[in-house]
């Protein structure tokens, strides 16, 4: 396996509205998708388009959303996670087991917010990030 180019940056936010106003009028963002649902994964998101890579925002989707937790601890939102894109999901899961990491949920890759398929990696194992790894998409940049 070899670490592709950093996807994006996840940013869990009580309100993706009020989070798009910053990277707006404090940040100068111009490329911003609209918010939709992805009740599956128990969030609501949001790309912000940057030059070189993207900033997603992630909102709970209900009481059971996996963030709330995280917005528990951190009421003003935060960095939730790092996404790198793989050329191969499978491979790379496989991989992070081998090496001894801990794939979170069934260990089956999902489709994550680009329609491609992903795999979250336990902090503990990338010094307290939570790691999302994305299979590049076939529209590759």
């Amino acid at each position: 396996m070899s670490i592709g180019r950093l996807n994006h940056v996840g940013i869990a936010t009580p309100s993706i509205d009020d989070a798009v106003k910053v990277y707006r009028d404090m940040l100068g963002a111009t490329k911003i998708t609209e918010k939709w649902a992805m009740p599956e994964q128990g969030v609501w998101v949001c790309f912000v388009d940057t030059p070189n890579s993207q900033i997603e925002l992630i909102e709970p989707y209900g009481d059971k959303s996996p963030i709330t937790a995280f917005l528990a601890k951190n009421p003003k939102g935060g960095q939730h996670h790092v996404c790198f894109e793989v050329p191969d999901i499978i491979a790379a899961r496989d991989e992070m087991r081998a090496k001894g990491a801990t794939v979170l949920g069934t260990g089956e890759p999902r489709i994550g917010a680009h329609g491609t398929p992903v795999i979250f990696v336990h902090p503990k194992d990338f010094g307290g990030v939570l790691v999302e790894l994305m299979e590049t998409p076939k529209e590759a940049h």
